[in-house]
């Protein structure tokens, strides 16, 4: 058989495109792809021979080239591949298509080649039979003809049709040889298809049962992998938790982050205000040694004053007065000292429990 199809001979009734493989023979479970990419796959019909081929060429290569016959099937496996054995190619073709549409559609255009190629078979076998029938009928015939001439004919006429009735006789007989031998070998040819197509169901069958195998192999498989999912979720979950955790966590650093600076930006308004104090405690001094020179000023007056009554009136009113101006500074230095006592002690009590925060933190 020609892989490319003389078209003065065969003509195509349905074209496709879908991915082709192969069964591995080693293995007999796993396809083996035989095109790279979806390639041409069509139903070509020969009128001459009466018969129906799939053929798919990929370039130059010729990847199917399978003749159809009743005993074949075609099954779908899955949504959108389906399967056929070949026992002639002793291989397993498998389509993948693009959708289920398409896979319906060559399906049922296999199932209607199978019909087709049924039908053809059934004729042929008719034709056969009809012919041998025939031959057998007139080897029959033809005896009683030339026996009855010889009986009810002269010698004259039994010379004159004697030869050509055992011609024909020769003829119809080398007719039916033919047929029996003809039948004889398409008994043959039969017994070997059916060997063939029993050798391979013989194998589909083992191919059936170490797909079963893998099929619970895989469901063994997919159990283990549904338990690890379940696991890995959980472990996803308690993950979150901790992110969750974390998150608070960060949060809650970020709100003390925000109390540390504003604590510090008193802490700088807090020293602000204590070296302000501490200027004005530098004052402090120099108030001192005016009130000291004030009192020796005040003791030479008091001296000086003695001599002058007059003026030790006016003296001791403005000593009075100076007293009087001493108490006040007095004890607004006294108050101002209890202030600074005060704000220094405060400042310390701050810085001890800033440091304390710094700690804990």
């Amino acid at each position: 058989i020609s892989p490319v199809p003389p078209y003065s001979r065969e003509q195509p009734i349905f074209t496709t495109r879908a991915h082709v493989f192969q069964i591995d023979p080693s293995t007999k479970k796993n396809w083996v792809p035989a095109s790279k990419q979806a390639v041409t796959v069509s139903y070509f019909y020969d009128s001459t021979r009466n018969s129906y081929r799939i053929i798919s060429v990929d370039g130059a290569k010729v990847i199917i080239n399978s003749t159809i016959t009743p005993n074949m099937t075609f099954t779908k496996t899955s949504q959108k591949f389906g399967q056929w054995a070949d026992s002639r190619a002793n291989t397993v073709f498998g389509l993948g298509f693009p959708s289920e549409q398409q896979l319906t559609k060559f399906a049922e255009k296999f199932q209607e080649v199978k019909e087709a190629a049924k039908l053809a078979r059934d004729r042929s076998q008719e034709k056969i039979e009809t012919s041998s029938n025939h031959s057998q009928e007139s080897g029959r015939e033809t005896p009683s003809s030339t026996r009855a001439s010889s009986v009810n004919g002269t010698d004259d006429e039994k010379a004159s049709h004697g030869g050509p009735a055992e011609a024909h006789l020769k003829s119809e007989n080398d007719k039916l040889k033919i047929a029996l031998a003809q039948s004889s070998s398409n008994v043959k040819k039969w017994e070997t298809e059916l060997q063939t197509l029993r050798e391979s169901n013989a194998r589909l069958t083992t191919a059936l049962q170490e797909s079963a195998a893998s099929i619970e192999h895989w469901k063994k498989q997919f159990s283990a992998c549904k338990e690890e999912n379940d696991q890995l979720r959980s472990k996803i979950e308690e993950l979150e938790e901790q992110c969750n955790e974390i998150n608070k966590e960060k949060e809650r650093n970020a709100q003390l982050s925000r109390r540390l600076q504003e604590l510090e930006t008193e802490l700088q308004d807090k020293e602000l205000e204590l070296e302000e104090l501490r200027k004005q405690g530098e004052i402090i001094p120099q108030l001192m040694s005016e009130c000291e020179s004030a009192s020796q000023q005040l003791q030479a007056a008091e001296k000086k004053n003695k001599d002058l009554e007059d003026k030790v009136r006016t003296l001791r009113t403005e000593v009075e007065e100076s007293k009087h101006r001493q108490t006040n500074l007095k004890t607004e230095l006294k108050n101002f000292l209890d202030v600074l006592d005060g704000k220094i002690d405060e400042l310390h009590d701050f810085r001890q429990g800033l440091s304390k925060l710094g700690i804990d933190d």
